[in-house]
């Protein structure tokens, strides 16, 4: 006895079956990220940061306190 002749997939036939595999292997969705932090007031944190050389050069010349001054500077900067 011959085999019969497969007929042809068509687009639903396959979209259908993904749709079902898809599922099968999808997990429950993924949580949302913790909120982040909020900040208290006066700690601070530490960063690499790149500044200029006669910027720096200028805080520097007042003494000892000169990243405090630069934080001062910046935080006159941002409206604060």
């Amino acid at each position: 006895m011959a085999d019969q002749p497969r007929r042809p997939r068509t687009l639903n036939d396959a979209r259908t079956e993904a749709e079902a595999a898809f599922k099968r292997v999808t997990t429950k969705p993924a949580e949302a990220p913790p909120a982040k932090k909020s900040a208290i007031p006066g700690v601070k944190e530490q960063v690499s940061l790149r500044i200029d050389q006669d910027v720096l050069e200028f805080f520097r010349a007042g003494g000892p306190g000169w990243q405090d001054r630069i934080n001062d500077a910046l935080r006159k900067a941002a409206g604060k």
